[in-house]
């Protein structure tokens, strides 16, 4: 591990921490894959994305009201990129925030990801003191709508072509879930 990675969160098998330069070849393999891409906003991602991606999140800080923070999802055993999750503070309300998260097409149907989330709930919650998390995704994402339920958020509204993706108006669910909901859970 590079001594600038700062590790925020952990559980037994992973790690949610900074993204090094190590990260740059893993980042890129599967946000350029077709398959993991399919509902995010991204395509036809280049190696040049990744290295910009990654330098600006090795040098980046959570919790910044207005800003995107991406969390490195490693294992713990290797310090193996396998992913990332997403912290969007809202500038209008920095007590609530948005995540989100993309898997390695090969790390994805172990529990990583759901075993992410809950690590990156509890950093919310139990760290960052937030109110309130709420995260968005496609009507056609049945991977990530189960996720979100199976780790206890609640579907909240359902809002029609809701943004433009890949030449395409998509609705969108969107998901809650409450500080005093995590901690009665």
């Amino acid at each position: 591990m590079e001594k600038s990675e700062k590790i925020y969160a952990r559980s037994s098998r992973l790690l949610l921490r900074q993204f090094s330069q190590q990260d740059v070849d893993s980042f890129y393999l599967y946000r350029s894959s077709p398959e993991v891409a399919k509902f995010q906003s991204w395509e036809n991602y280049q190696y040049h994305d990744a290295e910009i991606f990654v330098r600006k999140q090795s040098q980046s800080v959570p919790n910044q009201p207005g800003t995107w923070f991406q969390f490195a999802i490693a294992l713990a055993e290797t310090n193996q990129l396998i992913g990332d999750c997403a912290l969007h503070t809202l500038l209008a309300e920095p007590r609530i925030v948005e995540i989100g998260f993309t898997l390695a097409e090969e790390h994805q149907g172990k529990g990583y990801a759901s075993e992410a989330v809950r690590v990156l709930l509890n950093y919310v919650f139990n760290d960052l003191r937030k109110h309130k998390v709420i995260a968005f995704t496609d009507v056609r994402n049945e991977k990530s709508i189960r996720l979100l339920e199976r780790v206890g958020m609640r579907r909240e509204g359902h809002l029609l072509e809701n943004y433009m993706s890949k030449g395409l108006w998509v609705d969108e669910y969107q998901y809650a879930l409450l500080e005093s909901e995590w901690k009665n859970r």
